[in-house]
């Protein structure tokens, strides 16, 4: 297989997109994600192509992320690369959502941040048993971009912002329950797929629909389904402090668990991500998501918890993050309302003309 970081195939009546970086677990670069936004364009227009398809190369994942080293590394330096990766990732993100195609992402491995957004603005979500999903930003000092605003709060009930703010990971079970997983189907069956829909004839999304239904198979019961009950009743807030009090007041085991992965999360963080996923809840498009996530990504590079977060996690490993602030209420509304202002001018904004 070729060393570049993204292949690009005309397979029978598809296009197909290999992530190609199997021993970074598939992590997207700023160069995969221009280059897919400019395979795309021109995949829009070709009467050739009748879906495009995208996957992963290797065993262990689909896409794990995106390179948030280089880009902690590239703000530090001084340097503008980590904002055009940010504005270049979400302009595919928005290319995604309004491909006018169908678009199939065969989520076979490992799916986290970047993965999602690379994957869920799609028409079609085919997890496997290998599948393990998670947005783990508020972990790392961050939020759940790549459109997280917009499709978590749009999942059942309050699972969306359980989702978001504990970083909770789930399987093919899971995830076909909570509608993000559009069918099922067993990891070697993948490749046959791929032959299936080229070989096709596809007109619109029901022709795909047609062909992944004879690869669905009904997962096994879904772990999240038993506690939806307690999402719902905890998760349910106006404000980020009342989901931590509800969680305190339950001496359940779940409860308690749940209130502890908080509580090892960025203050800052789980305060922006519940206004994100409230606000995105609101949105009346995607792109209008995205536009919103562009502005509060800029804000939190300028903070401490995401460069905190790379170091504790990715870089040091020691898993002790010190976020500042520390807590709560050292956070102000004002604090938080700001990562979402306009900017000043108008060429900072997301460039989706």
């Amino acid at each position: 297989m070729s060393d570049a970081e993204v292949l690009f195939e005309n397979r029978g009546n598809i296009g197909l997109i290999t992530l190609n970086r199997p021993k970074a677990l598939n992590s997207l670069t700023h160069n995969m994600c221009v280059l897919i936004t400019k395979q795309l364009r021109e995949w829009a227009i070709s009467p050739s192509v009748q879906a495009v398809v995208v996957v992963g190369a290797g065993e262990k994942a689909f896409c794990a992320g995106g390179d948030v080293v280089k880009v902690s590394k590239s703000f530090k330096d001084g340097s503008k690369e980590w904002r055009d990766f940010f504005h270049d990732e979400y302009v595919m993100n928005v290319l995604i959502d309004e491909f006018p195609k169908p678009y199939i992402s065969l989520v076979d491995g490992i799916t986290m941040g970047g993965g999602v957004g690379v994957s869920i603005p799609g028409d079609f979500w085919v997890a496997t048993e290998k599948t393990l999903f998670a947005m783990p930003e508020t972990g790392l000092g961050l939020f759940p971009d790549v459109g997280g605003g917009w499709f978590l709060p749009r999942l059942p009930g309050e699972s969306g912002m359980y989702l978001a703010l504990t970083g909770a990971r789930a399987k093919a079970p899971d995830l076909y329950a909570l509608g993000i997983a559009s069918h099922v189907t067993n990891s070697d069956k993948v490749e046959e797929i791929i032959e299936r829909l080229a070989a096709s004839e596809i007109k619109d999304n029901d022709d795909v629909d047609a062909i992944l239904n004879g690869f669905h198979i009904d997962p096994e019961p879904a772990p999240i389904v038993p506690v939806m009950d307690m999402i719902d009743d905890h998760f349910d807030a106006i404000q980020l402090e009342d989901i931590l009090s509800s969680l305190s007041n339950d001496q359940s085991d779940w409860a308690q668990k749940q209130l502890s992965i908080l509580q090892s999360k960025s203050p800052m963080s789980l305060l922006i991500t519940f206004e994100q996923l409230k606000r995105g809840a609101m949105a009346e498009r995607f792109r209008d998501n995205m536009q919103m996530e562009f502005r509060v990504v800029c804000r939190a590079m300028e903070g401490n918890d995401f460069h905190e977060g790379v170091r504790a996690i990715l870089i040091d490993k020691d898993h002790t993050p010190v976020w500042a602030p520390a807590s709560l209420p050292e956070i102000s509304s004002s604090d938080v309302e700001a990562h979402f202002k306009t900017f000043a001018m108008a060429g900072e904004e997301l460039n989706l003309s």
